[in-house]
This record gives C-alpha cells, structure tokens and sequence, in this order.
C-alpha cells in the first residue's frame, strides 16, 4: 500500500512537472486522471489533497482543478530523481533528470524546505533520523534531561485533550534530541516540529498523529524513555523506531486507505 501511495503522488508530480496539462492550467477530471495513471480514484483524491495542502494546486467547485503557475519547478523538486535503469536509449535522459531535480533541490534555502514538502515526506526523514537520536541520547543524556524526560512521558500519558497531547508529545521528542548533544540533529528535529505547526497540514498530520491513540502511543514513549534511563542504546534506538514506523502506518493510512478493487467492464 505504500508503495502504490508514493507512486500516485510521483505520478501527478511529474504530469505537472513534465508541463502535461491544459493551456488554463486545469487538470482532467478524476475519472480521465485515474484512468490515465492507472490509480485508484480514492488514492488519486488523497494525493490531490497533499498536493492542495502543499499550495501546489487549487480545486475550486464546479469548474475543476488548476495547477499553479509556479508548480512546474516545485513539483520537480519534490519528485524523486528516476532511476537510470539498464536502457542506453535512456541513459542519457536520466542524467539529465538527475542533475536538474539536483539543482532545484539546491536552489532550497533551508529555511524554506517545508514549502516543499509534505507530512510523508517528513515522517520519512524523521524514520531515518530520530531512532539515532534516540540512540545517542541514552548515551549521553544527564540525570537531570532523564527527569525531564520522565516528567514529559506523564504529561502524554494525562493529557486530557488533543491540544494538550500534541504539545506534550513534541516536548517529549524533543527533549531527546536535546539530551543527543548534537545541534545539528537538534536543528532537524525543530524543522520536523514546525511542519506540525504549518495549518496547512495540520489535518493529515493530526489524524495520523491522533489524541485517539495516545494510550498506544504514550506506551511506546515509556518503553523509549526506560531504554535512555537505562543507557541502553540500541533498545533505545529499536524503541524509536518501532513508534515512528507506526506513526508513520497511520499517516499512510488516512493518506491513501485501502479501496476495493474495481470491476473493470
């Protein structure tokens, strides 16, 4: 499932990159969309949504869908770069391809990289990056980030509402980064803390980091906050990981969900 949902997102990035649309900027109807990519209409829809949360494209009632005319250049940015397979017809192409996706994602400043981006796209990063930090934090945490961060899991765990649980969360999360004694991993992390903020994303990222599941999530904090506490590292880091790979399950989930198969006449 994840894999069909990243390739109904690549797919519409790359038609609007490749400049496949209408003079007016308007898109097919979904029917004619679906058919053409060869994806499911409720998949097509979700990605729609990022694609609308992201400012790329604006859907407005009765007269269709329309790409922005900036969206060409973010949308090669926020594709991924094709692989240059086994074909020499395409060998060339590719590299080409490659290194102007390269140079966009260059031309980024920092500052600005969430405008580019999407919860998916984050959950993934934080995947890679947090059990690390979960990692290095058991080694060198102090008593006193270890009594904080025992202080922040009972604020998850008695939260009494989503407003409350998210801040409880990321304080949780983010004294751990402190406690890694790393600023450039503690930078990453509060750039991943400021998608959350960014309202445009708020309902993909609330839903898939639900108030509904915070006796789920707040067990997995105490299972993370017992391996740092103990210095164990490499439960620490396996802890992390088992809770982002969750987290990121139900991103994907109310991103893409599951449809019946269509009976095709």
């Amino acid at each position: 499932m994840l894999q069909n949902a990243d390739q109904t997102l690549n797919k519409l990035r790359r038609l609007i990159s490749d400049g496949a649309i209408g003079a007016d900027g308007r898109m097919p109807p979904e029917r004619h969309l679906a058919d053409e990519l060869g994806v499911g209409r409720r998949s097509l829809r979700r990605a729609l949504d990022i694609l609308e949360q992201e400012g790329r494209i604006t859907r407005e009632q009765g007269r269709g869908t329309f790409v922005h005319a900036n969206s060409n250049r973010e949308a090669v940015a926020a594709t991924p770069a094709r692989s240059n397979g086994h074909g020499n017809g395409h060998h060339g192409h590719a590299n080409g391809a490659d290194a102007g996706i390269g140079a966009a994602f260059a031309a980024i400043p920092f500052d600005r990289i969430l405008e580019f981006t999407n919860p998916i796209e984050v959950s993934e990063v934080r995947l890679a990056v947090e059990p690390v930090i979960a990692r290095l934090a058991a080694l060198r945490a102090s008593q006193a980030d270890i009594r904080r961060l025992e202080a922040a899991l009972a604020e998850t765990k008695n939260a009494t509402d989503p407003l409350v649980y998210e801040k409880a969360d990321e304080k949780f999360h983010r004294i751990i980064a402190e406690a890694a004694r790393n600023a450039l991993f503690l930078s990453l992390f509060d750039t991943f803390g400021a998608s959350r903020r960014d309202s445009t994303w708020r309902r993909l990222s609330e839903n898939a980091h639900c108030f509904k599941r915070q006796a789920v999530h707040a067990a997995s904090h105490e299972e993370i906050y017992e391996a740092i506490a103990a210095r164990n590292s490499e439960r620490a880091y396996e802890c992390m990981y088992r809770h982002l790979s969750d987290i990121q399950r139900h991103i994907y989930t109310y991103a893409f969900p599951q449809e019946p198969v269509e009976q095709r006449s």
